[in-house]
């Protein structure tokens, strides 16, 4: 009869984001490091998980799978509570930090259900309301999203400055913003120029 293990899953939704947190955490909770599958991904469906993926292939009956929340399950309610339901369906525990709860037990199990609804619940109502807020915005002209790095005359004059040899990289500090905003300006002023 084999050991179980106990393995541990670290998620983060953007690669500015840093694994360091959760990781800390599930060794604290006595993950061995060399035990914890992670992703860099954002939520959205379709996204590839290769960590949680080889962590679904790699658990056995038997063995406790820790997080250092209920969300770090999957992307969404459904896929959460998914992954939920086929570990206790193969025997594989799960164990949630944040919320101190384990689904070894009846209890654990429908607590650890109830949280990953009510957390879908409060992603949808912050859906509605940042809807609202820019339906409101928009009907009262105001813009929407992100503020522009630069004013329409500031913007030509960096175009300018690009067209006539400067580099893009110098151009940006110049103007002090960020390179990726300077090449967006850039490209958007071609795009532009070409649709005229």
């Amino acid at each position: 009869m084999t050991t179980p293990y106990v393995l541990g899953l670290a998620r983060v939704s953007t690669e500015h984001q840093s694994l360091d947190q959760q990781t800390d955490a599930l060794v604290a909770a006595g993950v061995p490091a060399d035990r914890i599958y992670s992703d860099k991904a954002s939520g959205s469906a379709g996204t590839p998980r290769p960590g949680l993926d080889a962590l679904l292939a790699t658990a056995r009956p038997g063995d406790t799978i820790v997080v250092v929340g209920a969300d770090r399950l999957g992307r969404d309610v459904p896929e959460m509570s998914a992954t939920l339901r086929d570990l206790r369906d193969r025997g594989i525990v799960v164990r949630s930090l944040r919320e101190g709860l384990d689904s070894s037990t009846p209890v654990g199990e429908a607590m650890l259900q109830l949280l990953i609804a009510i957390g879908g619940i409060e992603l949808a109502l912050a859906k509605e309301r940042r809807a609202a807020s820019r339906a409101a915005r928009k009907a009262r002209g105001q813009s929407i999203g992100r503020p522009r790095a630069l004013t329409d005359a500031k913007a030509a004059q960096l175009v300018r400055l690009v067209r006539a040899g400067e580099p893009v990289s110098a151009a940006a500090e110049a103007f002090g913003i960020s390179r990726a905003s300077a090449y967006r300006i850039v490209k958007d002023a071609a795009l532009d120029s070409s649709a005229a």
